[in-house]
């Protein structure tokens, strides 16, 4: 007897009602999710700017994703908002304004759904990337000072230099020389202080 007609409409059927469940559900429910207004009138969550859009793309090429993610999970599923890593669960409308969504693989290192709310000092984020053990010692994340310029102080030193201090041993800046942000380390610090994900209640997401 054959049985292939009655595996083909086994298998499409599989397929239909995951496609059904998976895509065309999710895509009903959340196709006209937009932003929602506060009680002062700010609509939320805040649309990010041009550059911290170019930062985003920095994050995702230098592989930041598998390493951090950007999920806060609820407060009876684990310890993140203890952590301070929000002051809530992440949801969807968090997330409107996201070209690609980095919601991460691994937590190697902190949850930076909002860590524009926790740490919003552009300085604090360059140093971090420049020399993250100087910010965070013992911190196993690589440094990334190829987005940076080691460059000979001029008549003035540049506003943008980065100012170690010499208790930060990490760093070692010749005499006369001074570290500067290029455009992309400036971009991937827009898009980190922008990064403020579970900072604000939403109707379906109060603050726990």
């Amino acid at each position: 007897m054959n049985r292939l007609p009655t595996l083909f409409a086994g298998f499409f059927l599989t397929f239909a009602f995951a496609w059904l469940g998976l895509v065309i559900i999710p895509y009903i429910q959340l196709e006209k999710l937009g932003p929602h207004e506060s009680d002062d009138g700010t609509m939320l969550p805040l649309p990010p700017s041009g550059i911290a859009q170019q930062g985003a793309a920095i994050y995702g090429r230098e592989g930041c994703i598998y390493c951090h993610s950007q999920q806060v999970r609820p407060a009876n599923r684990g310890s993140d908002i203890a952590r301070g890593w929000g002051t809530r669960a992440t949801v969807a409308r968090d997330y409107i304004y996201d070209r690609t969504v980095y919601l991460g693989t691994m937590r190697t290192g902190p949850d930076l759904a909002n860590i524009g709310a926790r740490q919003d000092s552009p300085e604090w984020h360059h140093k971090h990337l420049y020399s993250p053990e100087t910010m965070s010692p013992g911190s196993i994340m690589p440094a990334y000072t190829y987005l940076y310029r080691v460059q000979k102080i001029g008549r003035f030193p540049s506003p943008d230099a980065i100012e170690f201090y010499k208790t930060d041993t990490k760093v070692a800046i010749p005499e006369g020389y001074e570290i500067v942000p290029t455009e992309e380390a400036k971009q991937l610090v827009a898009y980190l202080i922008s990064l403020k994900k579970a900072s604000y209640p939403l109707p379906e997401a109060p603050s726990e």
